[in-house]
């Protein structure tokens, strides 16, 4: 995410998926957008260049790249974002959790009654959720959520006190799981 604080980056009109002079995105001023860091210029007033495609593919690919709507962002140390991208990126159904990571599974199984949620995670530690699909519930389930990494990411819970954390979160913001 970038900031007021942050140093400037450039995100070129065609670094969508499909994008033309005439179908580009129409992005204002404090949009949110999901990038990749492209390059980094060198020396002092360097810019980074970001895009929203795979430069090999010319593809958003899987993870979700471009304008996000909807949703909160939450902020989260950069260690728990790995923790979290590397845990959602996981293909294998894995008992253990990746680097002992369960929160995203566990939310993903009591949030599915209520349209379940989507995520994305950047290496700076921000993290946008989105529950929009949640009918009522949406805003109480995104902050749920919210609090349930902030949680994990201060106090580093097990497995086990995660599962628990997550069923305490919910039942508090009466959510039905």
């Amino acid at each position: 995410m970038i900031t007021p604080q942050s140093p400037h980056a450039l995100l070129g009109q065609l670094a969508f998926e499909g994008a033309t002079k005439k179908t580009r995105p129409m992005l204002r001023q404090g949009d949110l957008v999901y990038a990749r860091v492209l390059s980094i210029g060198l020396g002092a007033g360097a810019e980074v260049e970001l895009t929203c495609v795979n430069p090999a593919t010319g593809k958003a690919e899987p993870g979700g790249l471009g304008p996000l709507t909807g949703g909160m962002v939450f902020d989260v140390s950069t260690g728990m974002a790995a923790r979290l991208m590397r845990a959602s990126s996981s293909t294998s159904e894995q008992e253990d959790g990746v680097d002992g990571l369960v929160v995203l599974e566990e939310l993903g199984k009591k949030l599915e009654k209520v349209g379940g949620f989507e995520i994305a995670v950047g290496r700076n530690g921000k993290v946008w959720v989105d529950c929009s699909n949640g009918g009522d519930a949406a805003v109480k389930a995104t902050v749920a959520i919210g609090r349930c990494l902030n949680t994990i990411d201060e106090h580093d819970l097990s497995q086990t006190d995660q599962r628990k954390l997550v069923t305490r979160v919910l039942r508090e913001m009466k959510i039905e799981s």
